[in-house]
């Protein structure tokens, strides 16, 4: 059976009858492009075309079959029939052969983590490096995540033996190697085929925690199953969508016995999408270009219509969880629960509140959404600072971790030092991702574990367990931590009396 001619789905390309070609395989998308979370836009991109490129890097396989009914799925397409340039560019996918077109830096010379950002730029499509790299609004949060690790000062101590060091701690009472791990980013096939099952594998072998992003490329199983051996843990991120059946259903799938999940990760600080103009930039070159082709797409609206993959992916998410949301999250799941996204000790302090404690919440991650939600929001290691200052018993009762702007081992001691039991990277994951697959990824966690264990040494201890407050100078940082109404308005009272 030869197929159906590429000429016939080439005429169905406009939005009351859109064909696409996705591995061969013919499908009429006409009913669903009202639903599509995306918008129908970046399908009626590819009406009548080959989408393949464009569609495989962020949906699992098997997502269209498990959406349409199966008389939308019409068949071999006649592979003869296709002319060699009638595809659409695409703005997702890395170029096209990253090892026929970019020379990769041996991994070995490859130092830091700053080193995997710089050629992940030049393998990275626009649309990807876009979208792993863009921030909302300014991008103050984004830069002022790293840039306050280096207003605190390490305080060496002399004189110690420090031959041996033990970088080992646990997370919710799993061991981990280091006190590093791997945050939830989307879309990790944007950067290598593997995506996230190749995070799965170099976490395992490097002994780290991998948290599962909510929008991964890949199906949680898939995922589960690269791993390194049965025990190897993992987390899962969530995002409540408006439709809560469907959080309902993948909390039954991540909380399975057998599922290798270990904890649920529930996103808070993300009600709706940041404004990330360079993601969004892109997709709107995307689409006038796609609109002087004339694929469907009314010139009119190009620009009002384009959107980025960060606002796509989040169309259907919840903007109106509340605290009392905790308890159905409760009856959905028995794993333990984790926090990401306190900004405030005022939201720190309520999520160890007697009754958080009593719905599962185990944990919080001190995170503005790497910089990606409300810009100049404070960096996490400020949020520390005012938990620290206004809410120390959170510290004892919960355990917090910090997740934006670690770039250096230095990074990791000093967030230790003020009190998280780790931190977590996201970005620099993605990079040494990209182009090199999982061993870039191992390369990256190994270049921190080692920084890691260098200033361990250097401050004069032999575990991290053994790092405190005494090990930091802050005072670079005191007037930017948050100032209470009531302490501010008896300070200027002082003042004025001065």
């Amino acid at each position: 059976m030869a197929g159906i001619n590429y000429n016939e789905v080439a005429k169905h390309n406009t939005p009351t009858s859109c064909w696409v070609i996705i591995h061969n395989i013919v499908y009429d998308v006409s009913d669903f492009l009202p639903s599509h979370p995306g918008g129908a836009n970046i399908i009626l991109r590819f009406a009548g075309c080959d989408a393949t490129a464009e569609f495989d890097p962020i949906h699992p396989p098997g997502t269209l079959e498990r959406t349409l009914f199966p008389s939308q799925i019409l068949g071999p397409v006649d592979t003869s029939t296709i002319p060699i340039t009638t595809q659409p560019s695409s703005t997702t996918t890395t170029t096209t052969n990253t090892s026929e077109q970019v020379v990769l830096p041996p991994l070995s010379s490859q130092l830091s983590l700053y080193d995997f950002e710089a050629s992940a730029q030049s393998v990275l499509s626009p649309k990807a490096w876009a979208y792993y790299t863009s921030a909302s609004d300014d991008e103050y949060t984004k830069v002022h995540n790293g840039s306050i690790f280096r207003s605190i000062l390490l305080r060496p101590r002399i004189f110690r033996d420090v031959e041996h060091v033990d970088l080992s701690t646990t997370l919710l009472g799993i061991p981990s190697r280091f006190p590093v791990f791997i945050s939830p980013a989307a879309m990790a096939r944007l950067a290598h085929p593997s995506g996230e099952c190749g995070i799965a594998e170099a976490a395992g072998k490097k002994g780290v925690i991998q948290c599962v992003s909510n929008n991964a490329s890949l199906r949680p199983e898939q995922i589960s199953s690269a791993r390194i051996s049965p025990t190897q843990p993992l987390w899962f991120q969530l995002y409540v969508q408006t439709d809560r059946s469907k959080s309902e259903a993948m909390l039954a799938r991540i909380s399975h016995p057998d599922s290798g999940y270990k904890a649920v990760v529930l996103t808070v600080d993300a009600p709706t999408s940041g404004k990330r103009e360079a993601d969004e930039r892109v997709a709107n070159i995307a689409y006038a270009s796609s609109a002087t082709s004339g694929n469907g797409l009314n010139p009119a609206n190009t620009l009002t219509q384009g959107q980025g993959l960060a606002k796509a992916l989040f169309a259907g998410t919840s903007s109106s969880l509340v605290w009392e949301d905790l308890a159905w999250l409760r009856e959905h799941t028995h794993l333990p629960i984790v926090l990401k996204g306190i900004q405030t000790h005022e939201d720190a302090a309520l999520a160890c509140s007697p009754r958080s404690l009593a719905l599962g919440v185990k944990g919080i991650i001190l995170s503005n959404h790497g910089g990606r939600a409300a810009d100049t929001a404070p960096p996490p290691m400020l949020t520390l600072l005012e938990i620290r200052r206004y809410a120390p018993d959170v510290l004892e009762k919960l355990e917090v971790y910090i997740d934006g702007g670690i770039r250096r081992g230095t990074d990791v001691v000093k967030a230790i030092a003020l009190g998280a039991k780790a931190v977590g990277i996201g970005r620099p994951v993605l990079y040494g991702l990209s182009g090199y697959g999982p061993t870039g990824v191992e390369r990256v966690l190994e270049i921190l574990e080692e920084e890691i264990a260098t200033n361990v040494r250097l401050l004069g201890v032999n575990s991290v367990n053994e790092i405190g407050r005494r090990h930091v100078n802050i005072s670079m940082l005191t007037s930017l931590v948050y100032t209470d109404l009531r302490e501010w308005w008896t300070s200027s009272a002082m003042k004025a009396k001065l």
